[in-house]
């Protein structure tokens, strides 16, 4: 049985720039070596999946990327929420560094 994602309410305003919500892949459990990585020392990830986007910035730039892109952003990029016991990052479009 396929897990459905849940649909959240949540639209991201642009100001200056373009803002993203971004859901965070899960930190790494174990090493590549088999070595189970304790929370406190499990790093912050920096990959995740687009889960909205702002329509069009104070200057009329598009954003460009879109819903479900799974993008790599900054260690420290964007502002930790949590909505209906989920975690995720609302963040600038610049801050993101690629889409994988």
């Amino acid at each position: 049985m396929a897990k459905e994602s849940t649909k959240i309410n949540i639209k991201p305003v642009a100001g200056t720039q373009n803002r993203v919500v971004v859901e965070a892949a899960a930190a790494e459990e174990k090493t590549k070596g088999g070595i189970i990585i304790p929370d406190t020392a499990k790093e912050k990830p920096q990959r995740g999946k687009v889960i909205a986007v702002s329509a069009i910035d104070d200057k009329g730039n598009k954003p460009e990327v879109k819903v479900g892109d799974v993008v790599l952003y900054g260690k420290y990029a964007g502002t930790e929420v949590s909505l209906e016991g989920k975690d995720y990052l609302i963040m600038r479009e610049s801050d993101i560094f690629a889409v994988v």
